[in-house]
């Protein structure tokens, strides 16, 4: 059986998210650094940014990675999105102690981002697959697209599958509702990556106190350019 087709259903839609979400603002450090700071860690490696580059991150958070791009690209430009008030404000506590300027964090869905097209060298984007139903993926991968340059890298992590029985408990755990994970469930990102047009897939697995995390790197061709191009001409009023 493909890999697509065993990943389970989402658990919660768009409103759910953002009051979950809204809730756990406090403590989510907490399970961000001892499940997900491995993951996090090489999506950075991974994303060699270059200082002088434009970044996005989508879904910041409370900004863990967010300071490390900072400081990774102080002579460039990195805006933040999330769907989540509560997250943003914490993140935008940690950030404003870092003195960089050279930042903006919105509010918004990333299904429709505020930003024209082939604007972003980098989008980096952590454990926001495994929180949304699968029709949604290749969606809002294209809309990545659409505001990536040509050549542009695409880094994202996300809670994924493991034929280890250690890293099959996460999963266990939402199989029973409890409220752990926080909705996140197992995904495979390669068959919808490369639908959604990126080549030059590469991924990774990183397991931290059990928890299955993959992280990939995927970049921008021409033809998606061509594609995204044509979508924002049409979306425009």
């Amino acid at each position: 059986m493909d890999r697509d087709y065993q990943i389970l259903e989402a658990r919660h839609n768009h409103q759910e998210i953002v009051e979950k979400y809204n809730r756990i603002a406090s403590i989510y450090d907490l399970f961000g650094i001892l499940m997900e700071s491995k993951a996090r860690q090489r999506a950075l490696e991974i994303a060699d940014i270059r200082d002088g580059e434009r970044v996005l991150e989508v879904a910041l958070g409370t900004g863990l990675n967010f300071v490390e791009i900072l400081k990774r690209n102080a002579r460039g430009w990195v805006d933040g999105v999330d769907v989540s008030a509560k997250m943003l404000e914490k993140a935008e506590k940690r950030i404003a102690k870092t003195g960089q300027k050279n930042y903006r964090l919105h509010l918004c869905d990333c299904r429709h981002l505020p930003f024209g097209a082939e604007h972003f060298d980098v989008v980096m984007s952590e454990y926001l697959l495994d929180i949304l139903p699968v029709e949604d993926f290749v969606p809002i991968l294209c809309e990545f697209g659409r505001v990536l340059k040509v050549g542009g890298r695409l880094i994202m992590v996300h809670m994924t599958k493991s034929e280890r029985l250690w890293n099959r408990f996460y999963e266990g755990i939402y199989r029973l509702k409890l409220p752990l994970l926080a909705g996140c469930r197992g995904v495979w990102a390669q068959p919808f990556v490369e639908a959604a047009g990126f080549k030059r897939f590469y991924r990774e697995f990183v397991s931290q106190m059990g928890f299955p995390s993959e992280v990939i790197r995927a970049v921008k061709g021409p033809s998606l350019s061509y594609l995204t191009r044509g979508q924002d001409e049409a979306s425009r009023p």
